[in-house]
C-alpha cells in the first residue's frame, strides 16, 4: 500500500480527531497501525501522548505510623528474637571444604565464596532432615516477617489497605 496525498490527509484528519494509530488502521484499510506510527512520526505530526490523570483513590497516602502499642510490641518481640552465632564452614574428613561433589543430603548447602575461584565451598555443617541450611543459615535466608516490616509496603498493598479501611468506616 502506497501513501499517497488523499491517504496522508485522512490520516492526518484522523489523527488531529485524537483517533489512535490501530482505530486510523482500521478505518483506512490496507495498513498497520505499526505503518501508522511510521507514517506519523515521518510527518512530523503533533504527538499527543497525554500523561494518564490519577483515578479518584490513587493519590500517594502519606507515610503509615503505626500505633505506639503496634510500636511497643514490635520492639519486644525483636528483643525476643535471638540471632544465632556464626557457625564455621564444616571441615571434611580430608581436610577439605565441602563442594558440589561432596555435599550430603543432610549437609548446610549455604555458599560461602565466589563460584568462580578455586576456594569456593559451601556450609557443610548438619542441616536438619529436608531442609536445605543449618539453623543459623537459615536464620539468614528466612527471615521473619517482623525483620521486613519496616520496608514500606508496595503500592497495591497500600490500595488494598486503604479500601478495607474505607469498608470498615461504611
Amino acid at each position: 500500500m502506497a501513501w499517497n496525498d488523499e491517504r496522508v490527509e485522512l490520516l492526518k484528519k484522523y489523527w488531529s480527531e485524537g483517533l489512535s494509530a490501530s482505530q486510523i488502521a482500521s478505518k483506512m484499510g490496507g495498513v498497520t497501525r505499526n505503518a501508522v506510527i511510521g507514517k506519523v512520526h515521518r510527518l512530523g505530526l503533533s504527538g499527543r501522548a497525554t500523561p494518564a490523570k490519577p483515578q479518584r483513590g490513587c493519590e500517594p497516602e502519606s507515610r503509615y505510623e503505626e500505633p505506639a502499642s503496634v510500636s511497643f510490641v514490635r520492639t519486644e518481640i525483636e528483643k525476643l528474637i535471638v540471632e544465632p552465632e556464626f557457625v564455621a564452614p564444616a571441615i571434611l574428613s580430608g581436610g577439605d571444604m565441602a563442594t558440589v561433589a561432596t555435599l550430603k543430603g543432610n549437609m548446610c548447602k549455604w555458599p560461602i565464596g565466589d563460584p568462580a575461584k578455586d576456594d569456593f565451598h559451601f556450609c557443610g555443617q548438619s542441616a536438619p532432615t529436608g531442609k536445605p541450611y543449618c539453623g543459623y543459615h537459615a536464620q539468614v535466608a528466612f527471615q521473619p516477617a517482623q525483620r521486613r516490616a519496616d520496608r514500606p509496603a508496595q503500592p497495591a498493598a497500600r490500595m488494598i489497605a486503604e479500601a478495607a479501611r474505607r469498608r470498615a468506616a461504611n
